[in-house]
């Protein structure tokens, strides 16, 4: 049977007018969460001046868990009327979900250089990834409208699309955006391990100064802000935490720190195997397997890990990762009655992806000494840890001989 023929643009206006539905049929339910961040846009441009606000914010608030970046740009919504402003979030929110659909795109058509990858093909792949993708960004933008993920989310796909360029710098530099608008964005760090090793030096220099420049005016100004560290919530029984021997009331003190080391660990791993592109989705799967709590604006990380696996990971024209973790982590939660069984169904999607993205088959098609002609040459590969990368920086072969030779 032969698929439907996409052009350039018509899968983005498919998957668009699919998240503008979505949008609609939400939004009247939307902006759970919203309090949260327009309290700490208030508090963060407030100077100080009121002694909760300015750099006095996570000491004073230790609830407000996310980054300096995601109140910053909150911030931006205030000057408009609280339900207006709320709405242009979530419709901006919503956008950058668009947005994050076509630089996985991007990246994957760059990873792919050399391999005779059908465009027509990755087109489809992104839509049909895309179709599960989106019902749960607008659960993270819009009923949640967690600016917080949503940014980290965003700078991390944009860290994708320069890792596959080997923009060094830039690649740090969002990283550094992802970590100052969400902390669990760190279990996505192992991302900077797939440039080439003698770019890592760079990219941790750009990383780290950045997240110093964010971060550390709170703690030096006020030292109380590490409560914001301890802040714990509510031990959910349907969470996959409880099947692990986490049965306290609260948050256990060994979580968060787990969480984070399990994150970088797989991350870790999943680079040295050559297979970076399920670094996000282990480091999704790290947070929603020993969390506290089971939101479902949590699943979002887990469909942008999966979106990058299906199509910068693998060659498949169908992504069966993005459909399984929307049916099995979205749909549990109302098809499953019992909480427990709930924790069960999380523990075990965790376990069986990481599983297969790590240690299952998978093709790589790529012919190192492929012959193209010129004008269809894109850039001169480099070799990265897992592979050829493409540098912009590099001269293109044609260009490397005098005119007289050509």
């Amino acid at each position: 049977m032969r698929t439907p023929q996409l052009s350039n643009r018509t899968h983005l206006l498919l998957l668009t007018g699919w998240a503008v539905l979505w949008f609609i049929v939400v939004e009247p339910s939307g902006g759970f969460s919203w309090h949260y961040l327009r309290t700490g846009g208030e508090l963060i441009y407030d100077g100080g001046s009121s002694g909760d606000g300015g750099l006095n914010l996570y000491a004073r608030h230790p609830e407000l868990q996310m980054g300096p970046i995601s109140f910053l740009v909150a911030g931006l919504f205030n000057p408009f009327p609280a339900m207006v402003g709320q709405v242009l979030a979530e419709a901006l929110m919503s956008l950058l979900g668009l947005v994050i659909l076509v630089l996985a795109g991007r990246s994957a058509a760059r990873h792919l250089l050399g391999t005779g990858t059908n465009h027509q093909r990755l087109r489809q792949r992104v839509l049909i990834a895309g179709l599960a993708f989106i019902p749960m960004w607008i659960e993270v933008s819009v009923r949640f409208a967690h600016l917080d993920d949503v940014l980290a989310l965003f700078f991390t796909a944009l860290a994708v699309r320069y890792l596959t360029r080997c923009d060094a710098a830039a690649t740090g530099i969002c990283m550094a955006l992802a970590l100052d608008s969400k902390p669990t964005a760190m279990a996505f760090l192992p991302l900077l391990l797939a440039l080439p090793k003698e770019r890592w030096l760079r990219a941790g220099l750009w990383c780290v100064g950045l997240v110093a420049v964010a971060w550390l005016p709170f703690f030096l100004v006020a030292p109380d802000s590490f409560a914001a560290a301890k802040f714990t919530i509510p031990n959910n029984p349907a969470s996959a935490l409880r099947w692990l021997g986490g049965n306290t009331p609260q948050t256990p003190d060994w979580a968060r720190p787990a969480q984070a080391a399990l994150g970088l660990g797989l991350g870790a791993i999943a680079v040295w195997r050559g297979r970076w592109a399920a670094v996000v989705l282990l480091g999704a799967n790290a947070r929603i397997v020993l969390d506290p709590s089971v939101y479902t604006y949590y699943t979002a990380s887990v469909l942008l890990g999966t979106l990058l696996w299906d199509v910068c990971g693998q060659r498949r024209l169908v992504p069966w990762w993005s459909w399984i973790a929307l049916l099995v982590l979205y749909g549990s939660v109302f098809l499953v009655p019992d909480e427990s069984v709930k924790g069960l169904i999380r523990l075990g999607f965790v376990v069986v992806s990481t599983a297969y993205v790590l240690f299952a088959p998978v093709r790589d098609r790529r012919d190192r000494n492929q012959h193209r002609s010129l004008d269809r040459v894109e850039e001169e590969p480099v070799t990265g840890p897992w592979g050829p990368m493409w540098d912009p920086g590099r001269t293109r072969p044609w260009e490397a001989r005098p005119v007289s030779e050509r």
